[in-house]
């Protein structure tokens, strides 16, 4: 009985070590890319991501930038050009709906051709992640939680199990409330796991390295978050893998921490001077909780050019001043949430390379440590990390009031003493050595970024 006892403990031991370990292999830092659905909704067409992804390869990348993700509704036809936000299905007096999505015998959905020509004749998503990763990057989808209606009214067969259709494990009762395209799965019911697992098989074979899975984390769905974590586990290649949208509940951080990459901790997020501000009180509720392979995420970068086809607002460059720009970049950084761009890459100006490209900027969102917030008072916040391997520290001081005002930092505070050398990571300049406090007149909504380093 003891050595049963002891082997069973070994085995929850290893397996707690294992998906630990298969966390981290994919999201050791936080992930850094690009998606589609800021700047395109649902209507991107491959030659857009590949452009996107050509951008990345050449300026983006030799700075960490790797992902290139297609975001929602892919197997949804949108003709060249048009705009379009969440479609509903409307179902049909026999049952069946209309818009058909593009899917394969066995209930899965798979690229719309007329927006992916490559995946005409069952290839699927392949060709377009083959041309991704030949550029040295890694290709990423959006999917949405469940099964499609659809499966379920043509009763589809779960591939992997005899005499299971997607009727028999479909949850009708647990349905999206704004978008009508699926229905949850009843992880309960035999054929629920096969069926992702079928999934994750597909698009291991297509070489998608990153899924998102939307509808997921609001309400939580933490039986349905396990099932995709185990489709992962088995699908034979490493995929990043992250929850959304927010609000996701900190309760259930410890679940989120052990089975996702990264969460959304907000709704999604907009080119909105409120909407920061927003941010700036989920990051302080979910600090600590970062770490290697699992990490809090603040949505997408509204930098650069966006909503040229959808889905909110007219197309335009991203509405923040500058200053409220080097808010959004600093403060992502500095938090270490993933960094994914959601403009259109191949219209950058000068302005969004110079933010996407500092080294030593995205050194603080890459090598970090346990970023907290000093204080928050007065229309002025520091947040402060560690820097791993020294006793140095990354600080960034904000601006969130009104008007322009000095923000001061107290070393001491910071469990710094001596002389402690400043730097300036967004001019890359270094300002001098002080004792007691650094303080900078900062711009209103601005932010600046330094390294803290003992003179010693």
């Amino acid at each position: 009985m003891k050595l049963r006892y002891l082997i069973v403990l070994a085995a929850c031991i290893f397996s707690n070590i294992t998906a630990s370990a298969q966390n981290t292999a994919v999201a050791n830092t936080p992930p850094m890319g690009w998606n589609s659905y800021n700047c395109f909704g649902s209507a991107v067409h491959e030659d857009e991501v590949k452009a996107n992804a050509d951008y990345m390869a050449k300026y983006l990348k030799p700075y960490g930038w790797q992902y290139i993700v297609v975001d929602f509704l892919w197997s949804y036809d949108n003709p060249q050009g048009s705009n379009i936000g969440n479609p509903f299905q409307k179902r049909l007096q026999d049952g069946s709906y209309i818009p058909w999505l593009t899917m394969d015998k066995w209930g899965r959905l798979t690229p719309q051709p007329n927006k992916f020509p490559s995946a005409f004749g069952g290839n699927g998503f392949k060709p377009l992640a083959d041309y991704v990763h030949a550029q040295g990057l890694k290709f990423g989808i959006h999917v949405m939680r469940g099964i499609p209606r659809q499966a379920v009214w043509a009763k589809s067969p779960v591939k992997g199990v005899s005499g299971i259709t997607a009727d028999m494990i479909a949850d009708t009762n647990s349905t999206c409330p704004w978008m009508n395209h699926m229905y949850g799965l009843d992880m309960k019911k035999p054929g629920a796991q096969e069926y992702l697992n079928s999934l994750l098989e597909l698009y291991a074979s297509w070489g998608v390295d990153f899924i998102k899975v939307d509808d997921l984390s609001r309400p939580y769905s933490a039986a349905e978050v396990e099932g995709y974590k185990k489709a992962i586990d088995q699908c034979g290649r490493p995929v990043a893998f992250s929850l959304s949208p927010g609000e996701t509940p900190v309760s259930q951080a410890a679940h989120a921490t052990k089975y996702a990459n990264m969460w959304r901790m907000a709704d999604d997020f907009w080119d909105n001077w409120k909407e920061v501000l927003h941010m700036f009180d989920y990051a302080k509720s979910w600090e600590g909780v970062g770490g290697p392979g699992h990490w809090p995420d603040c949505d997408m970068i509204q930098i650069g050019k966006l909503s040229k086809r959808g889905p909110v607002g007219v197309e335009r460059y991203s509405r923040f001043t500058e200053d409220e720009l080097y808010t959004h970049m600093t403060f992502w950084c500095i938090y270490r949430s993933p960094l994914m761009l959601g403009g259109n890459l191949p219209e950058n100006r000068e302005l969004e390379l110079k933010l996407f490209t500092n080294n030593e900027v995205l050194a603080t969102n890459q090598n970090g440590e346990n970023p907290r917030q000093l204080y928050k008072k007065d229309g002025a916040m520091v947040w402060y990390s560690h820097v791993q391997g020294s006793k140095d520290l990354y600080v960034a001081l904000f601006n969130i009031g009104e008007k322009a005002q000095n923000v001061s930092v107290d070393l001491a505070a910071l469990g710094l003493k001596g002389k402690i050398k400043v730097r300036d990571l967004w001019k890359k300049q270094d300002i001098g050595a002080y004792k007691t406090n650094y303080q900078q007149n900062i711009n209103i909504h601005g932010a600046a970024l330094f390294r803290l380093s003992p003179a010693n």
